[in-house]
């Protein structure tokens, strides 16, 4: 007696949107089990995966245990720009095909970053306070604040987001400088911003946001001593990735004064743990990585989602393969 063939798995191991029906569709409509779950830690992971041929992460950990469990010849989909919650060692190490979507929300965080750049020059969440509170005494709240003309502009990394908030933020009459070895002077002058060095950027910028991956290079990139070296009123923008921060330092910085403000969307560990030094920081905005965020990206997000599905079965490559991802059969971008 013949065996029926081994049915395909696709797993969801975790997601913030309210439904995954177009990913479920995709699945089962190749003859693919489908199954979603909610993992909260790499154990619950490494369970769920077990045996999956597709794996679709958004936040959870995919560690070294939850790939070696995987089906031989497996891919992964990241719901999202980043990867650095999948062990990619491991996954290439196996020969697994690995994508993410590096295209699906860039103009949603390009908005948010810009928003607070401006929030955070404009002082508007002590103002607030301060209205709330019954005062009514601007300067005494918002000093200093520089026009937007005398104002500098850092920015450490300048990929696709980090030009699309430049390109936003021209209007305003600021002054660029850019810190990427992947930029050079040229390159940098047709943006309207001049290269630097990285310590020079963190020297001269009022505002310094970031735009770089998280690399061992880059990892607490804004430390105890690159903090010191800023301006006592610069203010650091982040909604790129959290690990580039030593939020400990950081949060001392803000409490002491030694800078001027911040502004975060991602964190190191996220949610944001109750315990966190910058819940108590002043001059401090806080966003729960919501940058991304706009209704038509989610509907995006879940699109670009299914169309890898449909590749990963059909032993094609993902739409957009992270940097050294297993090769597989490719076909024009659909």
């Amino acid at each position: 007696m013949s065996l029926s063939p081994k049915k395909s798995r696709v797993v969801v191991t975790d997601y913030t949107f309210p439904d995954v029906a177009a990913e479920r569709e995709a699945a089962e409509k190749l003859g693919a089990e489908f199954i979603a779950c909610q993992c909260k830690s790499p154990q619950e992971v490494e369970r769920a995966v077990q045996g999956a041929d597709v794996a679709l992460v958004q936040f959870a950990p995919l560690t070294q245990q939850a790939i070696a469990g995987m089906a031989e010849g497996a891919g992964i989909i990241r719901y999202g720009i980043g990867y650095d919650n999948i062990d990619l060692p491991s996954a290439f190490g196996r020969g697994f095909a690995v994508g993410y979507m590096p295209d699906y929300c860039t103009d949603e965080v390009a908005d948010h970053t810009a928003c607070l750049v401006l929030a955070s020059l404009r002082k508007l969440p002590q103002l607030d306070t301060s209205v709330r509170a019954g005062d009514w005494n601007a300067v005494a709240v918002a000093k200093p604040i520089k026009p937007s003309g005398e104002t500098t502009i850092g920015f450490l990394g300048m990929g696709r987001i980090g030009s699309l908030v430049l390109a936003r933020l021209q209007a305003f009459g600021f002054r660029f400088l850019v810190s990427d070895p992947q930029v050079n002077a040229a390159r940098a002058a047709e943006m309207g911003a001049t290269k630097v060095d990285r310590e020079a950027l963190f020297r001269q910028a009022d505002v310094l946001s970031l735009h770089a991956p998280a690399t061992a290079e880059t990892t607490h990139v804004i430390n105890a001593h690159s903090l010191r070296t800023m301006k006592p009123n610069a203010m650091i923008i982040n909604t790129a990735r959290g690990q580039l921060i030593d939020e400990a330092a950081l949060a001392e910085a803000l409490t002491s004064g030694l800078i001027g403000g911040a502004a975060l969307d991602v964190f190191e560990t996220e949610p944001l743990p109750p315990h966190s030094p910058l819940r108590a920081a002043p001059n401090l905005i806080l966003t729960p990585h919501a940058a991304w965020y706009s209704d038509t990206a989610i509907v995006r997000l879940q699109e670009l989602a299914a169309i890898d599905i449909e590749r990963l079965l059909s032993g094609l490559a993902p739409r957009r393969p992270v940097p050294g991802s297993a090769a597989r059969v490719q076909q024009t971008e659909r």
